[in-house]
């Protein structure tokens, strides 16, 4: 298990085994790509990032990470993998979000992404390039640079020699 601090401060326990928490998971984070690089949402006032939110009574994790992206950007999953899960302490309490790794094999356009302005789709270094001003204070800390280290093993069998997926 990793700990370590968000960009704004929470404490962050990242675990790539499951039941690791005592709480649920309630919410999903789903790293996302298609035929022609990672694939995000444009989220109305945090900025680029991976699709993801709450579980909705009655849901699986599987469920929601699914129609989370499509509402957050017409992505129709066809494969999805369960990489692992953290917990984040704010303020308010602890919550543990489920990560997941989707391949999109259909984007539906839609009239209305809800709380985003629809799909983006970035080629190149995405950890280099998530620390731009465009990107959420999610996509910035150590969560997604962890979970993009632990795809590449998933996708070669070979541990991470340095923490840049191309």
């Amino acid at each position: 298990m990793k700990k370590f601090l968000d960009v704004i401060g929470n404490q962050v326990a990242l675990s790539f085994s499951t039941n690791s928490f005592e709480e649920k998971a309630k919410h999903v984070l789903i790293i996302c790509q298609n035929q022609n690089g990672w694939f995000l949402t444009n989220h109305k006032t945090r900025g680029l990032e991976f699709p993801g939110g709450k579980v909705e009574m009655g849901e699986t994790l599987q469920e929601a990470a699914r129609r989370e992206v499509y509402e957050e950007t017409g992505g129709i999953i066809a494969d999805l993998v369960k990489i692992g899960e953290y917990r984040v302490t704010d303020p308010r309490g602890a919550f543990v979000k489920a990560v997941f790794w989707g391949q999109v094999e259909w984007i539906d356009e839609k009239k209305d992404y809800l709380e985003t302005n629809g799909p983006v789709t970035i080629t190149g270094d995405i950890l280099r390039l998530r620390f731009g001003d465009e990107y959420s204070f999610i996509m910035k800390d150590m969560v997604i640079e962890e979970c993009m280290n632990q795809i590449y093993r998933l996708k070669t069998n070979k541990p991470v020699l340095e923490s840049v997926i191309r």
